[in-house]
C-alpha cells in the first residue's frame, strides 16, 4: 500500500507518542530516581536527616566523609551546652561550636542548637547559684548564645529535660526549678527576643509512649504554652531506645497529638540499642511515624558510627565502627524513599 503523506505524519507522530509513553514509564519505575543518602531521601517530602556532631572528630576523614555525604542537619553535641559557652561568668567562648557551625553551613548543611538551658551540664560557676541571681544569669545566657548565632540557627532545643521521670507528670526538682515555676517560659520569651527567626523548641527524652505521666505531663505545658501565646513552635524527642524501653506502638499517636497543639514534633537524638534486622525494623518504624505526620518536620540520629556513640556498646547506630551502611541504614533510606 503506498503511504500518503499525511498517513506518514500520522505513523510518526504515534510512534513518537509510544516512544515518549514508554520512556515516561522507565523513569517512573526506575530504581535511580530515588534518592541515595539520609538526608536528599528526606528532602523529597520536605524534611532534613541529621545528626550530631563533634568538633573533636572533625579532623577524622571517615566521619567527615560520612557527614558531608549523608546529613542536610546538624546538632553540636556538647559544644553549644552551657558549660562549654559560658565557662565564666559573662566570659563566653564560642570556638569549638564555631567550628562544627562553619563545617555545617560551608556545607549548605542547616544546624540545630542544643541547648541553652539544662539542669546538667552548667559550668561550676552556675551550678552554685540560686534564686533571683540564677534566673538572670540563665536568661542572660540564653539572650547573649541566642544571639551570637542569630540567623544561623534552624531550631533551637531551649530548654532541656525539665520534666521529672515516673508518674508524677511534674516538673524536675532543680535549681533552675526552684526559681520559680515560670523560668521555662521566661527562657522561651528570652529566646525569641534574641532570635526571632529560629524554631524555638522543648526538648526531652522518656515522652515517646503517650500514655507515660511524663509525656502528658511535657504535653500540658506545650497546650498551655500555646494557649497563652509563649514562643514555643516546636518538640523535640530524643528517642534513646532499647530492648528495656523499645519503640512504642502509640508513638505515632504521640507525635500526632502534640502537632494537633500547632507545634512541629522532631525525633532529635535517636539512637537504638540492638543489631541486624530487629534494630532494622524499630528504625523503620521511627521513620515511618515521622513521615506520618506532617508536623514531624526532621529526624537526627545522635552520632554517626556506633563507636562514635555514647552507647557505643549498644550499637545504636546508622554505621559500623568502621563506617559500613548497616541493615539499619537501609531500612530507614528505603522507608524515606517509599
Amino acid at each position: 500500500m503506498k503511504l500518503t503523506s499525511r498517513s506518514v505524519s500520522r505513523a510518526v507522530l504515534v510512534s513518537t507518542m509510544v516512544t515518549a509513553t514508554a520512556a515516561a514509564s522507565v523513569l517512573v519505575a526506575s530504581p535511580a530516581s530515588a534518592a541515595t543518602t539520609l538526608g536528599a531521601s528526606a528532602a523529597q517530602s520536605g524534611r532534613y536527616f541529621g545528626t550530631a556532631v563533634a568538633a573533636g572528630k572533625l579532623g577524622d576523614s571517615t566521619y567527615v566523609n560520612i557527614l558531608n555525604r549523608e546529613f542536610d542537619m546538624v546538632t553540636a553535641e556538647n559544644e553549644m551546652k552551657m558549660d562549654a559557652t559560658e565557662p565564666n561568668p559573662g566570659q563566653f567562648s564560642y570556638g569549638n561550636a564555631d567550628r562544627i557551625v562553619n563545617h555545617a553551613r560551608n556545607q549548605g548543611k542547616r544546624v540545630r542548637g542544643h541547648a541553652l538551658a539544662w539542669h546538667q551540664q552548667q559550668p561550676g560557676w552556675m551550678q552554685n547559684m540560686s534564686g533571683s541571681a540564677l534566673r538572670q544569669a540563665m536568661l542572660n545566657h540564653v539572650t547573649q548564645v541566642a544571639t551570637y548565632y542569630r540567623g544561623k540557627i534552624h531550631s533551637w532545643d531551649v530548654v532541656n529535660e525539665a520534666f521529672a521521670d515516673g508518674n508524677s507528670g511534674g516538673r524536675r526538682d532543680s535549681n533552675l526549678q526552684r526559681t520559680g515555676n515560670d523560668w521555662i517560659e521566661a527562657a522561651f520569651r528570652a529566646a525569641r527576643a534574641a532570635d526571632p527567626g529560629a524554631k524555638l523548641c522543648y526538648n526531652d527524652y522518656n515522652t515517646d509512649n503517650w500514655s507515660h505521666a511524663k509525656t502528658q505531663g511535657v504535653y500540658r505545658m506545650v497546650q498551655d504554652f500555646k494557649s497563652r501565646g509563649v514562643p514555643i513552635d516546636c518538640v523535640g524527642f530524643q528517642a534513646h531506645f532499647n530492648s528495656g524501653n523499645p519503640v512504642p506502638n502509640n508513638y505515632h499517636t504521640t507525635l500526632q497529638n502534640f502537632a494537633n497543639l500547632g507545634v512541629d514534633v522532631q525525633i532529635t537524638e535517636l539512637d537504638i540499642a540492638g543489631s541486624g534486622s530487629s534494630q532494622a525494623d524499630q528504625f523503620k518504624g521511627v521513620t515511618q511515624a515521622c513521615l506520618a505526620v506532617s508536623r514531624c518536620n526532621g529526624i537526627t540520629v545522635w552520632g554517626i558510627r556506633d563507636s562514635d556513640s555514647w552507647r557505643a556498646s549498644d550499637t545504636p547506630l546508622l554505621f559500623d565502627r568502621n563506617g559500613n551502611k548497616k541493615a539499619a541504614y537501609n531500612s530507614v533510606l528505603a522507608q524515606l524513599n517509599s
